[in-house]
């Protein structure tokens, strides 16, 4: 995924009422009204969130007679995902480290201490 498309996912994701957005929406489709409800802002303003999430690519927007309803889009969040594993992979491997030095420490501790 080119670093473009991460920056512009993380950059959606970065507001919590975009976070709130998605979070709503993966539970299905819903229209910027629906969207808007729980929140204390005008629909432009959640509009205007909605455009991020959609140049980001977490959302598209259908028809469905007057109805324009809003979906998740959920390979961005992939892709994201993806991308942050290797860094949980990282913290796992020093974890394990740092257990295994505190396993050595506690050792030489309980062999110090029983002479």
């Amino acid at each position: 995924m080119p670093g473009t498309d991460l920056d512009s996912t993380f950059a959606a994701l970065a507001d919590p009422t975009r976070r709130a957005i998605l979070a709503r929406l993966a539970a299905g489709e819903a229209t910027v009204t629906e969207l808007a409800a729980p929140f204390a802002m005008s629909q432009p303003a959640v509009s205007k969130h909605l455009r991020v999430l959609e140049r980001a690519g977490l959302v598209s927007r259908g028809r469905d007679g007057q109805r324009r309803p809003c979906r998740l889009e959920a390979r961005p969040l992939r892709d994201a995902t993806a991308w942050l594993a290797d860094y949980r992979d990282y913290w796992a491997e020093s974890y394990q480290r740092l257990d295994a030095l505190l396993d050595e420490l506690r050792a030489a501790g309980d062999a110090g201490g029983s002479r």
